[in-house]
């Protein structure tokens, strides 16, 4: 099966994307199920060939050990990468992503694409750029989402 690799914010020559087929696969994912959770192993890279995904910061307590919440953040969209934090130490995803609808995804072997990226420089710094690029898009997207919780605080005012 050939992987097509689509994304706004990567481009790639086609011995690249040769190179990544090797190490991906293309999976559908079902509504309800996970890809991964915030605070474990970053083993994997992605890119959202269809459909869109929502994240969702998770917040725990050291005092509290079975405090756990999570805040939806925003959404993945088509041609988008994420998983980034499998290219960014110490290697452990930030947030929870869960499908909500049906959708498909490229899953990259994370410490395979780094080998890669240390003998192809262009392909290194394809990556940051979309990795950093995509880190931006997702900071704003939380800012937003706090600055929108902070205002739906009864009573609360704001500076």
């Amino acid at each position: 099966m050939e992987i097509k690799i689509k994304s706004k914010n990567l481009t790639l020559s086609d011995k690249q994307k040769k190179a990544i087929a090797m190490i991906a696969q293309e999976v559908e994912l079902e509504p309800g199920e996970t890809l991964f959770n915030a605070n474990t192993p970053a083993d994997t890279f992605y890119f959202l060939v269809t459909g869109s995904l929502p994240y969702y910061i998770v917040v725990t307590s050291e005092h509290m050990p079975n405090y756990r919440k999570e805040y939806f953040v925003g959404y993945i969209n088509a041609e988008e990468v994420f998983g980034i934090s499998a290219l960014i130490e110490p290697y452990y995803y930030t947030t929870t992503l869960r499908a909500e609808k049906p959708c498909r995804v490229i899953k990259i072997n994370a410490s395979a694409l780094r080998a890669l990226c240390e003998v192809d420089s262009e392909l290194y710094s394809g990556f940051l750029k979309a990795v950093a690029k995509a880190a931006m898009e997702r900071l704003n997207m939380t800012r937003v989402q706090l600055a929108a919780e902070m205002i739906d605080v009864p009573g609360k005012t704001t500076v």
